[in-house]
């Protein structure tokens, strides 16, 4: 099974049409990833009315051309760029002729657009969250990627009791965690690992450090890998020995909290409301200023991406049938601890599709 990157071109292609503009220039990576199928450290991809041409050097036009033979890269034209990338894109533009190009607003700087205007000048539309719009909601080969990724995390999830234990250090225990993904399958993690102990479990995005875990203490464990390019992400907390009632609770109404925003997951129903379902219960706990992020983000070929589920949402980022977002809400509380419990979901008429699905008992060691 392969993406259709003839559909995700062709539905670019329409919605720059849409903006009157002649051409379009995409620039940012991971959508030229998302379009053609290409992983690389530079490149331009240019679409006109009918044609789409893949600008790259020569580290990256061998591969290219291997990749399209074997019907592993969109139907692009591969164009070699021997010299400097603005210069191809030049040349291109003008085989086009084109007289209002369109570029994203979003991935190109104020230099890079002054260079573009001045070797070729013409009428540059600014666009902004066009190839964004078309990755939100996920294809049939998306949500096959994202399963399967959501089934090794849990497997990795299920052994994080191993590892955790009194006397070692958060970097021993990432490091466990990181050597579990790649035997899991990923090809790399995520992001940093993040194991966060003690006092450190109430710093929501603690560095794993040299920290030894002593008995009393919360551990939050928050992890991710990628998988064929796509990201998924979990958190789950750990009790080494006996903890205080008071540690108990805050676990206790986090885990309130993500089942209720849990059930709130629906297409139709607005972002913030998910958010809110999960603030609800936390403030009711007195742990409302406790609660310092939002409550989800979107995965995808990126760990942190739309649509994001947050207070700060807009009343019209609404949640379709096919995104893909994580349901994280945590508490962190200085001198007490932190937890946090994250997982991810396909957003269906129904509800809630869990494609990750370790326990969200305290893990007791």
């Amino acid at each position: 099974m392969v993406p259709n990157w003839k559909a995700r071109l062709d539905a670019l292609r329409t919605a720059w049409q849409t903006q009157g503009c002649d051409a379009c220039v995409v620039g940012s990576l991971t959508n030229i990833h998302y379009l053609t199928g290409l992983q690389a450290s530079a490149g331009l991809l240019v679409q006109g009315m009918e044609r789409d041409w893949l600008l790259l050097d020569g580290r990256y036009t061998t591969v290219a051309h291997e990749l399209l033979a074997a019907g592993a890269l969109g139907p692009v034209s591969v164009e070699p760029v021997p010299g400097r990338y603005d210069d191809g894109l030049r040349e291109v533009l003008v085989g086009l002729g084109a007289r209002r190009p369109a570029f994203e607003g979003d991935h190109t700087t104020v230099s890079t657009l002054a260079r573009w205007q001045g070797l070729y000048p013409a009428d540059w539309h600014a666009t902004s969250g066009l190839v964004e719009a078309l990755r939100l909601r996920k294809d049939a080969y998306e949500l096959d990627v994202l399963r399967r990724a959501g089934t090794l995390l849990t497997g990795v999830a299920d052994r994080l009791a191993a590892w955790v234990a009194a006397g070692r250090t958060e970097r021993e225990v990432a490091a466990d965690i990181d050597r579990a993904l790649l035997q899991a399958g990923f090809t790399k993690p995520a992001f940093d690992t993040i194991v966060a102990s003690g006092p450190n479990s109430a710093r929501p995005h603690a560095r794993s450090g040299e920290r030894r875990l002593a008995s009393g203490d919360l551990v939050v464990l928050d992890f991710g890998g990628v998988l064929d390019g796509y990201c998924v992400d979990l958190t789950r907390v750990a009790a080494v020995g006996p903890v205080s009632p008071e540690a108990e609770a805050l676990y206790d109404a986090v885990r309130r909290a993500h089942s209720a925003a849990l059930g709130t997951v629906r297409a139709g129903v607005p972002a913030e409301r998910v958010d809110a379902a999960a603030r609800q219960v936390l403030e009711k706990e007195g742990l409302g200023a406790a609660f310092v992020h939002g409550t989800g983000h979107g995965l995808g070929l990126e760990v942190h991406e739309a649509p994001r589920v947050s207070r700060l949402s807009p009343p019209d980022e609404v949640l379709d049938a096919g995104m893909v977002c994580t349901v994280e809400p945590g508490a962190y509380v200085p001198g007490l601890g932190g937890a946090r419990l994250e997982d991810d979901v396909v957003v269906t008429d129904k509800g809630a599709e869990q494609l990750t699905t370790a326990s969200r008992d305290l893990i007791r060691v």
